[in-house]
């Protein structure tokens, strides 16, 4: 059999056929360039999130002994709150920083309160997601003193898909009267798409039933 030499087109190749059947120049597949494999990209240095929960007795604070910590191990303060709760103090605090330096701070940590009898709890975090479609909204709730307010208070925004973001509230007498009140603040995250007039008339409606005095507005500031 007579084997005819083709040429290929557009790439010097040689190919080989058989001369019965008819002479066609074909296109060789072309060879598409081996993607690159690009790393993974490497996080931020300062992504490493540690929560700090410390606790004592009242008149002494954890606050001093905490921050000191913190500054020492090279993290930075994202958000801090304190509390007297009772006879208890509490400090709560959010830190970021390299991988090093929280390692560095969790040593410090376990050191801390073992030395100085302080409770503490700490774990890896994160940061807090962007919220946009979130609308903040404030609360203000006072009532006689009876069980199971703030339950039903977090049960009612529960059901409505709102998120409590923040909470202060406290049991007192009156100073006129005497009598035992429950106050209440609440910052509420309300979803944008959510018919305010709607929700403000439910929660009044909700309060008018348990007979609480209470007002939603939005947050100005």
């Amino acid at each position: 059999m007579t084997l005819i030499l083709l040429a290929a087109r557009k790439r010097r190749q040689v190919c080989w056929r058989p001369c019965g059947h008819a002479l066609a120049a074909f296109p060789t597949v072309p060879e598409f360039p081996a993607l690159s494999k690009t790393a993974a990209p490497r996080p931020q240095p300062n992504e490493n999130h540690l929560l700090i929960n410390a606790y004592t007795t009242h008149p002494q604070s954890p606050l001093l002994a905490v921050t000191r910590r913190i500054a020492d191990s090279g993290c930075n303060l994202v958000d801090t709150r304190l509390a007297t709760v009772g006879r208890d103090v509490s400090v709560t605090a959010l830190v970021t920083g390299s991988w090093d330096a929280v390692a560095k701070l969790e040593t410090m940590l376990t050191k801390l309160e073992r030395e100085e009898g302080l409770k503490l709890v700490w774990y890896r975090t994160g940061p807090k997601p962007l919220q946009s479609s979130l609308l903040p909204y404030v609360v203000e709730v006072i009532a006689a003193d009876k069980p199971g307010i703030l339950f039903q208070l977090a049960d009612f925004f529960d059901h409505q898909g709102i998120t409590i973001e923040s909470l202060h509230c406290s049991r007192y007498r009156a100073m006129q009267t005497g009598a035992d009140m429950f106050s209440a603040q609440l910052t509420i995250g309300v979803p944008a798409d959510m018919h305010i007039a709607a929700l403000r008339d439910d929660f009044l409606e909700f309060c008018d039933h348990l007979n609480l005095d209470a007002i939603m507005d939005p947050m100005k500031y």
